[in-house]
């Protein structure tokens, strides 16, 4: 018969050895997370929108945390191989994805199949910035307001057509025609300015597309905004109404980018990682940075980022379905 010593000692040699074989997930959970440097892949190339805010959080978060998180650009394929390489990642707290409404809700509308899940295979953490579009014609172009614009897209149907650059911008301007009685016809681009400099040359009709891109030409004298998708009318473009002015109510439109984890990450690391994103986005140097790139600061619950992807992956596939738009890989 065993001791009290001798049984305590077997009691502690099983329970290290229980704890060793855990899985990363729930050994992560303790509360020194983290405790080694944290990587943050962005799916897309350095210098864009979702590169700087990779960098900017990950600079703050470094700060706050006493661990380097070190962005990692994993571009391609329509945000899709960085996309992938978190959602197969350890769901220990030690690989994020800056993971923009693109890969998240566009990607599974349009692609006839996906590695990745985004709701079965990420941990939403919290949003981190949106940004509405604006729909930009050729500063000489025939049209006064959008009206016109869709009047002559109904009477010259073979004459009409629209940029995009991906399913964010494509599947919008797709609901447009759905819901105006319009045939834009598509025509791909590489890139945002690549499709303003198309609109601003008149190679094509129009184009819906980010505010960062669209806003450099119209300062150059080079574009006409002829609606916003936002909620309220924006001040760089007071003159310009919202598509729910003009009655286009489900034109209200933001494009977003955020911050998720593998599924599985402990709930204990998602939280604090949340309240420290929603700190972040609520410094005023961060805001101002944000801002002068077209970003509107968010900040979220993982609860509200989740529902916000659970409510917009139904609408595009819907969208999609409708506009007959299926992409393989």
């Amino acid at each position: 018969m065993m001791g009290p010593e001798e049984w305590t000692r077997r009691a502690a040699i099983a329970l290290a050895g229980a704890v060793a074989s855990l899985p990363a997930p729930v050994r992560a959970q303790g509360p020194n997370w983290p405790e080694r440097p944290v990587r943050v892949v962005v799916p897309y190339a350095p210098g864009g929108a979702n590169d700087i805010l990779g960098r900017l959080y990950g600079a703050r978060l470094s700060e706050r945390l006493g661990q380097p998180f070190v962005v990692e650009n994993r571009p391609g394929a329509q945000a899709i191989i960085g996309t992938e390489l978190v959602a197969r990642a350890p769901a220990d707290g030690y690989t994020l994805l800056v993971g923009a409404s693109g890969p998240m809700v566009f990607n599974p509308a349009t692609y006839e199949r996906l590695p990745y899940d985004t709701l079965r295979d990420l941990a939403p953490v919290s949003l981190l910035a949106s940004f509405p579009l604006a729909l930009v014609v050729a500063a000489n172009a025939p049209f006064a307001d959008l009206a016109a614009l869709l009047a002559f897209a109904r009477a010259t149907p073979e004459r009409a057509n629209y940029g995009a650059s991906a399913a964010s911008f494509q599947l919008p301007t797709e609901l447009l025609n759905q819901r105006a009685g319009t045939r834009f016809q598509y025509v791909a681009y590489r890139g945002s300015a690549d499709t303003v400099n198309a609109a601003a040359n008149g190679e094509i009709t129009m184009a819906l597309v980010d505010t960062g891109p669209a806003a450099v030409a119209h300062a150059a004298g080079r574009v006409r905004v002829l609606a916003v998708t936002a909620p309220q009318r924006l001040p760089a473009w007071p003159e310009a109404p919202t598509m729910r002015e003009l009655g286009f109510d489900d034109l209200t439109v933001s494009l977003w980018s955020g911050l998720l984890a593998p599924a599985a990450t402990p709930a204990a690391i998602v939280q604090r990682l949340a309240a420290e994103c929603a700190a972040i986005t609520r410094e005023e140097a961060i805001g101002q940075r944000l801002r002068a790139l077209s970003l509107e600061p968010v900040g979220s619950t993982p609860e509200e980022f989740r529902a916000v992807i659970a409510r917009e992956k139904p609408l595009w596939a819907e969208v999609a379905r409708r506009g007959g738009i299926r992409l393989e890989r």
